[in-house]
């Protein structure tokens, strides 16, 4: 025992070093993560004290215990049989699979960064790039929620800026678990955007065994509690109407509520813009009749660095307003009692009538709608035309900056004149044939709430919004 053993230097190194890595994955790993679990769930417990909707203790889960749940779901392993001998391959093949389609949906959420950096985050860049504004919303049905339900809210999708302005005007609310579009795996994007507890999806997938890990990752979350956040349309509007709901995500919800679940609630949610910061290349990809966005990187930097430069030196106007409106809730016990076989179609077209009945109306959108005409118009006739429209919007929820049907009206041409969408001749302002699209978009978000046939009368309709901290 006491004899003298002789090494080499570099054995001794590897020899100490497995010492570490045993003492560390023994004693040392094992406090620390304790040590962070602790302090992860104080954190947790202060948030939830002023949240209406608490953290539910699904979202906090260890993304490895996460997915390994998923995996061995029942309907997972049935799904994974199943491919593995469509597919002629082996069972374990198809299971890693499975794994892998595991990892790349399940989050991995840290309410340190979502509501450490990315509520600041999104409050400071929805005000500095917009005059933003809370709609309708009906205080008392959403306060009055049933505290055990699952919360869902749907939303139009109109700007990759509608994740930021909803996870900001609902900071107080709850913390929002997205579907996010493949645009968004990429480095280092993606672990961010897992951290704030969004899963991504393909939403052109066709793979049954994706669809299946997919579903019940919907599935568990669901029944776990997880207040989400879905854009039922599927993707970016390419002319700025409203588009019938895609039925995967509800689907998935749909089919898997039984009698007796926790109750699913939808609170629909709509937004508009006076200027979407993608709009020429979604109108562009209109134009072009396909789903594909020709935005290049370098695009995208110089515009960026564009408006920091404005901003320096103090020429940076913001886009106009942005505004978010929250409809009536939907229970989806209540839509569903009584209904017999699939209910998603009905509940997707519901869900979206909802959503389009309080689309906020903004001046630039009330502008483009009556310029549509072709004929050119003077500023008395475009705001005797802009009187005419709001009287037809009825109950529509309209935002009227100052109060004044007038100066909306100069908000609204002012913006638009700046990107040449409009242009005063002699007095009479008018659109170059060029930009006929572009002016069709923003009219395109509210032509839903015009009647096809009303009277075109003069008088005020009924005006919105509350200030969200600008």
């Amino acid at each position: 025992m006491t004899t003298t053993v002789e090494l080499p230097l570099w054995l001794l190194i590897v020899i100490l070093l497995f010492a570490a890595v045993t003492f560390a994955s023994h004693f040392l790993f094992p406090s620390v993560r304790w040590f962070f679990r602790r302090r992860l769930e104080k954190v947790v417990a202060k948030v939830n004290e002023r949240l209406e909707r608490p953290i539910e203790p699904f979202k906090l889960a260890r993304r490895h215990d996460m997915i390994q749940r998923l995996i061995y779901d029942p309907a997972v392993t049935r799904a994974v049989a199943a491919h593995a001998k469509d597919s002629g391959i082996p069972e374990n093949v198809a299971f890693e699979e499975a794994r892998r389609y595991a990892r790349e949906i399940v989050p991995s959420f840290s309410a340190s960064a979502y509501f450490g950096v990315a509520i600041r985050l999104a409050k400071l860049l929805s005000n500095a790039l917009y005059r933003v504004r809370l709609g309708y919303q009906d205080e008392d049905a959403l306060k009055s929620l049933d505290p055990d339900a699952t919360v869902v809210f749907v939303i139009n999708h109109r700007s990759n800026m509608d994740y930021v302005l909803v996870t900001y005007l609902a900071a107080e609310r709850s913390a929002l678990s997205y579907a996010v579009g493949e645009w968004a795996r990429v480095w280092p994007l993606s672990g961010l955007i897992r951290a704030m507890g969004a899963y991504f999806i393909r939403r052109k997938s066709r793979n049954e065994l994706y669809r299946c890990v997919l579903a019940r990752y919907v599935g568990l979350a669901t029944n776990g509690g997880v207040t989400q956040a879905m854009f039922p349309e599927g993707g970016l509007s390419l002319d700025g109407a409203l588009k019938p709901a895609k039925l995967g995500l509800l689907k998935y919800i749909s089919d898997g509520f039984t009698d007796g679940d926790r109750d699913v609630v939808f609170v629909p949610v709509a937004l508009n813009y006076d200027r979407v910061l993608e709009d020429r290349i979604l109108i562009a990809a209109g134009d072009a009749g396909e789903r594909r966005f020709r935005a290049r990187i370098s695009v995208v930097a110089g515009f960026a660095l564009k408006q920091v430069w404005l901003r320096l030196t103090g020429r940076f106007h913001r886009f106009g307003y942005a505004a978010v409106s929250f409809g009536s809730p939907l229970s989806l016990a209540q839509f569903s009692a009584g209904k017999k076989g699939d209910i998603a179609a009905s509940l997707g077209a519901e869900l979206m009538r909802r959503i389009g009945n309080v689309v906020p109306v903004l001046p630039v959108p009330l502008v483009a709608h009556v310029l549509q005409g072709g004929a050119p118009m003077d500023r008395a006739e475009l705001e005797r035309s802009v009187s005419g429209l709001l009287a037809q919007l009825g109950d529509a929820y309209v935002h009227l900056p100052r109060n004044n049907r007038d100066y909306a009206v100069e908000v609204g041409v002012r913006h638009l004149a700046e990107r040449g969408i409009v242009i005063e001749k002699d007095g009479l302002f008018h659109t170059p044939e060029a930009q006929l699209s572009a002016l069709a978009y923003y009219a395109n978000s509210i032509r839903h709430l015009v009647p096809k046939d009303g009277p075109v009368l003069s008088a005020d309709a009924k005006e919105i919004s509350a200030t969200a901290g600008s």
